[in-house]
């Protein structure tokens, strides 16, 4: 049976119709030429909406930053054309500033050439780089479609026309600011790699690893060279995108005076910036640096430049006769230059530093200390006292059941003191990532959830133990099961988190040897478990043998079981340094980031 040939003319024009806000994900590619929404309305007349700019003329290579703002909106299609062909394909691309909020689209045969919203939350402002291609029309504008809600939509805002330098601008009003990325020095190379000569007794220099040579391929190197009334700075490390160092009064990013080496198209553009919080660094329009110098070379990025110690006419710059927690932070950049986040945590000086006093040598480390502080007490807790003290409690009843410590059997003395010495280290660890952070941390992952619920069954654990039935009440098996399960599920989930939380960016241990070592704690701690197991199934199958009548009383001490404990002892013994050694491991790894 046919269709009747309306309704296949309706069919195709629901299949062809291109639409933004019908598309809460934004995979909008079928509205590249239109940019019209398919929502059954009309578009409205007077845009709420505005698109801006942060300069009015471009280059080939540069990088606009285009602004689109207004009232809450929910989807949006952003686009470059040429300004005296608006009908034409998208010119030059883009780059995301927030993956969270905008994603790149490619239309026709221009790869990332447009950009489109990720969800349906609302937006007030979306921010993007826009990177003028090598054959850009002399004038090119942006235009945006917007979606405030499905029935509500505005198509091909205008934004401003930008130029080449050599065109006339255009009349379209601009709201322009002043992050004109522009360099007035002069810019020579680098023909041999830096050398770690006179770190420590002419130059201050920082190295990671520590007492690393700049010319081998994994080391990250800034040195310092005090002159008359300039320091002369080297920084080099493995980054094929840019490497970039700061002063700062304290070790918190924000308001910070910065310096960085940036590879735009194998070419190192070298440029100041001043960092406000954690945002996109504003890069300065005019340089205070002399003596320029670069090299990029098998994926090592190295440049110099001179500075002067005190610079009253830049605003933004530091004198470099105070002294300052440094940070060296290395990351990926676009083929126009523009600076991804840092995928991993700044390289951090341990204490103040001033670059103009005393030559020294010295290290940093990638990991807070409150943060290496956090690890190694959830170390110390969940892979020595847990452990040892569940070891205990399972196994060691029947050994340790005539001795006593403080009134009490041996056995329940030590589980008890390592069970509270575990819940006064993970309480204490519990606090330090808040008090770094100042509050919840948005990109931890999942780690973060799992420590609380940990801190929590941590916390249930001997609140439940204080209510514990007598030896022989009808409770104590009910009891028992839900002691149990309340433990192990706090076991569980604490290595969980730990292999979570040990490729974080604040402790990032070395890969993959963390998640090996970790991998090797479980299954040393399971493979004890297991042996003791299997030895406590052997004793009482010999009770069995010897005495029939005995089957029901497995638990007393017998002769039969006496024989063993000699065995356990030793077992626990070999158990407790193991784990020792694992911890100290860890704890190397932490002291050492």
């Amino acid at each position: 049976m046919e269709l009747p040939g309306l309704a296949v003319a309706v069919w195709i024009s629901v299949c062809l119709c291109a639409f933004v806000g019908g598309y809460p994900n934004g995979k909008v590619r079928e509205a590249c030429t239109s940019m019209i929404p398919c929502h059954g309305s009309s578009p409205q007349l007077s845009p709420e909406h505005t698109i801006t700019v942060n300069r009015t003329q471009f280059k080939p290579g540069d990088n606009i930053a285009v602004h689109l703002s207004g009232p809450d909106f929910e989807g949006f299609f952003l686009q470059a054309r040429d300004a005296e062909h608006l009908d034409s394909p998208a010119v030059g691309s883009f780059m995301l500033v927030d993956r969270r909020l905008s994603q790149l689209l490619t239309c026709g045969r221009t790869k990332n050439s447009a950009v489109s919203h990720t969800n349906k939350a609302k937006k007030k402002d979306i921010k993007v780089y826009w990177i003028a291609p090598g054959d850009a029309p002399k004038q090119v504008q942006f235009l945006a479609t917007v979606v405030k809600k499905y029935r509500t939509f505005w198509v091909k805002i205008p934004g401003p026309i930008v130029s080449q330098p050599d065109v006339l601008s255009p009349t379209t009003p601009l709201h322009a600011t002043s992050e004109v990325m522009s360099t007035s020095y002069s810019v020579s190379y680098i023909s041999k790699p830096f050398s770690a000569s006179g770190c420590g007794s002419m130059k201050f220099c920082i190295r990671n690893p520590s007492n690393c040579d700049p010319g081998n391929a994994s080391c990250f190197f800034l040195s310092f060279q005090k002159e008359e009334n300039s320091v002369f700075i080297e920084m080099s490390g493995p980054s094929e995108g840019y490497l970039a160092f700061a002063l700062s009064p304290d070790q918190w990013m924000g308001g910070d005076d910065a310096y960085l080496c940036i590879n735009e198209d194998h070419r190192v553009r070298v440029s100041t910036a001043h960092l406000k919080g954690r945002s996109h660094p504003l890069l300065d329009s005019e340089s205070a640096l002399e003596d320029v110098s670069w090299r990029l070379v098998d994926g090592v990025l190295q440049c110099s430049f001179r500075r002067s110690i005190r610079l009253p006419v830049y605003k933004g710059r530091f004198n470099l006769d105070a002294s300052y927690y440094i940070f060296l932070a290395d990351g990926e950049a676009s083929e126009g230059g523009l600076i991804y986040k840092h995928r991993r945590q700044p390289l951090i000086t341990d204490g103040l530093c001033n670059v103009t006093g005393p030559p020294q040598d010295i290290g940093g480390s990638r990991s807070p200390r409150l943060i290496k502080a956090h690890g190694a007490l959830m170390f110390v807790a969940w892979i020595t006292t847990v452990s040892i003290g569940v070891i205990v409690a399972r196994f060691f009843k029947p050994v340790w059941s005539h001795s006593f410590l403080f009134g009490k059997e041996m056995w329940f003395q030590v589980h008890r003191m390592l069970m509270l010495t575990t819940v006064a280290l993970t309480s204490i660890s519990f606090v330090l990532p808040f008090i770094y952070r100042g509050g919840w941390s948005q990109q931890a992952g999942f780690h973060p959830y799992l420590g609380c619920t940990v801190m929590a069954l941590t916390i249930f654990q001997p609140l439940m133990a204080g209510f514990r039935p007598s030896r022989h009440a009808p409770r104590r098996q009910l009891f028992n099961w839900f002691h149990w399960s309340t433990g192990t599920t706090a076991r569980i989930l604490a290595v969980v988190t730990m292999f979570l939380g040990m490729d974080l960016p604040a402790l990032d241990l070395p890969d993959p040897w963390d998640t090996y070592t970790m991998i090797g704690f479980v299954a040393w701690h399971v493979g004890i478990d297991v042996l003791l197991e299997i030895h406590s199934y052997c004793l009482i199958r010999k009770v069995e043998v010897i005495e029939d009548d005995r089957v029901q009383i497995l638990q007393s001490l017998t002769s039969a079981e006496a024989e063993g404990h000699l065995f356990k002892q030793i077992v626990l013994t070999i158990y407790v340094c193991g784990n020792i050694v694992f911890l100290i491991a860890f704890l190397i790894a932490i002291n050492h980031i």
